[in-house]
């Protein structure tokens, strides 16, 4: 029999005479529980915005993107063309084009960009899904556009203002004199629809057609910024920008979505790991009153150990009781408080109580990952907060 095991549950479940520890082991339990409830409630959050955060991105970034390594535009020739139609990796594409410009409305100014688009843009990149007001620019109507919501706030305007033409300008370039009264080409538009998204792409875009947007940055038909690029779902983006990278030589340059968005990926990374950090100081906190209420225990049962050593008990072995004490208390307290997080976690999944907004519930995911983060914290924790506690054993304390 396994006698350190025997007696540390013993001691573990059997009510102690002394109040004062089985308050502390009360104690201890409940701080062990909030802590494991808490980690994983947070990493389960965390999750949850990780993958709405990307889900958001999905609507503004494709899954590949071509542009000139060199100057702002590039000429969709035959080989670009047969290069990109003719791969079976490749899903859609669409033939875009972005620039800097000004947007008027009425006296209220504001410097966004323009990014003219293809009738397949769509299917590349789901922003029709994303529509809050309106409809998506339609091949039967011309000089239309398409704005983001924060954008169309700041001018004071949207597809409500039924009438209002939205003005686009950019500074025309050249060489030598230029009349001030015409220094910028300009079109004007009449807003469809607004779109939601992160708060830097409702700010950022005025969707036109390309055929606009080549008039308003006099380019020529084959003309264009860009090409973004939808992959077959199994396809790793990574390895396939590489080998496209490599076909179309150093002229132009291959991005990821993940290349694309290098920050944003950083930052809610960042944020995951300091909130595991935070929370993990607030676990280690609640792991003191564990190495108290071991300590307490040893101290009460202090004329029991010295007759486990007179009955051949090794110093080791004592060490041991405790240790697997603090250890059991730790397992049990940390499986009730993951029994309580997962419950309400799985509540915020289907009845959705906590709202980001009116329409948008805070996104959480129940994932093994997070579980396996969690049982491996705690565990090394009470691991090592038993063996803090019962370190302090010696032959000298039992003698005593």
């Amino acid at each position: 029999m396994n006698f350190p095991l025997y007696i540390a549950k013993r001691y573990l479940f059997a009510k102690s005479g002394n109040n004062a520890i089985n308050i502390i082991t009360i104690i201890a339990s409940i701080g062990v529980i909030v802590g494991t409830a808490a980690l994983f409630i947070i990493l389960s959050g965390f999750s949850g915005l990780r993958t709405f955060n990307y889900s958001l991105l999905d609507i503004s970034d494709p899954d590949i993107k071509i542009t000139a390594a060199k100057g702002k535009s590039f000429f969709y020739d035959a080989s670009l063309k047969n290069l990109v139609s003719k791969d079976a990796d490749i899903v859609v594409f669409s033939k875009v084009i972005e620039e800097r410009v000004f947007i008027k409305n009425g006296e209220k100014q504001q410097i966004a960009f323009v990014k003219g688009v293809d009738y397949n843009y769509t299917k590349v990149v789901a922003l029709d899904d994303a529509i809050h007001v309106g409809t998506w620019l339609q091949k039967a109507y011309t000089n239309t556009s398409v704005i983001g919501n924060s954008l169309a706030y700041k001018l004071s305007t949207g597809v409500e203002s039924f009438g209002e033409y939205l003005e686009i300008l950019v500074p025309k370039t050249g060489t030598g004199f230029i009349n001030p009264a015409r220094s910028f080409r300009s079109i004007k538009t009449q807003i469809v629809g607004t779109y939601y998204g992160t708060e830097d792409f409702e700010n950022k875009y005025v969707f036109v057609s390309n055929a606009q947007a080549q008039q308003l940055l006099n380019y020529k038909e084959d003309q264009f910024t860009g090409i973004e690029i939808k992959l077959r779902p199994e396809i790793n983006a990574d390895d396939f920008s590489e080998q496209l990278q490599e076909k179309l030589g150093a002229q132009y340059k291959v991005q990821t979505k993940a290349q694309l968005n290098e920050l944003f990926y950083k930052v809610i990374n960042t944020e995951n790991f300091v909130s595991y950090l935070i929370f993990t100081l607030i676990v280690i906190i609640a792991m003191f009153t564990i190495v108290g209420a071991i300590i307490m225990m040893i101290i009460d049962k202090k004329k029991n150990l010295k007759t486990l050593l007179s009955l051949g008990a090794t110093l080791s072995e004592i060490k041991k009781i405790f240790v697997l004490q603090g250890f059991l208390l730790t397992t049990v307290t940390m499986v009730i408080g993951l029994l309580i997080s997962a419950g309400l976690v799985a509540i915020q999944q289907q009845f959705q109580l906590f709202m980001i907004t009116s329409s948008i519930p805070y996104p959480v995911e129940l994932r093994l990952s997070n579980l396996f983060i969690v049982v491996v914290t705690i565990t090394v924790l009470g691991f090592l907060a038993a063996k803090v506690a019962s370190s302090r054993i010696s032959i000298g304390f039992i003698d005593k």
